[in-house]
């Protein structure tokens, strides 16, 4: 196999993880504004939330405009979250919880890199192949890596909410490529989503790699 030119990676279930689970992090941060509601609840209704949501791009809105979507997107899936869960009613400052919350998700504290990661980053640096990410993510991206001390290894990052598509539109992978001046067949893209990222990358006419990490 031909080296690449280049290697985009997916982020959250690729790169890094939720160090225990959505569901709980939800949970434990309703506590502290008083609000009692079962971990698995949450993470069920969660899941259920996000599946049903429409992806997170937005076309057609000016740069300055995305981060008020990205957050309102998330107020609306977070607050169907606690409504599925039955615990909406029991918050006395929603508003309050939701803000914490989505600052806290843009630190390194909920997250954890998988062990295969950085040995990765650093052999393909070695190798001198450009690294670049392409996410279905929000502009937390950025802050994310930066604390988990990955930012660094890549050239570029391409997320949703920027392009205003999301994968597995091939959109989303001819931008990427774009920025680094390649071709699709000199490419490589790996994520732990069949649909997104390797049925996605197969159709853009990358080299389409699927991480499953179940």
């Amino acid at each position: 196999m031909n080296k690449p030119k280049v290697i985009f990676l997916d982020a959250v279930g690729t790169l890094f993880s939720v160090k225990s689970s959505v569901g709980e992090i939800y949970s434990e941060a309703a506590n502290r504004f008083g609000v009692e509601v079962s971990a698995a609840a949450l993470n069920k209704a969660f899941y259920k939330s996000y599946q049903e949501s429409s992806p997170m791009a937005f076309p057609g809105l000016y740069p300055q405009e995305i981060a008020a979507r990205e957050i309102e997107w998330w107020k609306i899936l977070v607050t169907k979250s606690f409504e599925t869960a039955g615990a909406i009613d029991k918050f006395t400052d929603f508003s309050g919880f939701f803000d914490e919350l989505y600052a806290y998700f843009a630190t390194a504290e909920p997250w954890f890199i998988y062990s295969d990661v950085l040995p990765t980053l650093k052999q393909w640096q070695k190798l001198g192949v450009e690294l670049g990410i392409v996410s279905n993510f929000d502009s937390r991206i950025y802050s994310v890596l930066s604390t988990l001390n990955l930012l660094d290894f890549f050239t570029s990052i391409t997320i949703s909410t920027e392009v205003g598509a999301a994968k597995p539109e091939s959109q989303m992978f001819f931008q990427a490529l774009e920025k680094h001046c390649c071709p699709a067949d000199a490419a490589w893209h790996i994520g732990d989503s069949y649909k997104e990222d390797y049925q996605g990358a197969k159709a853009a006419g990358l080299k389409a790699i699927w991480l499953n990490r179940s």
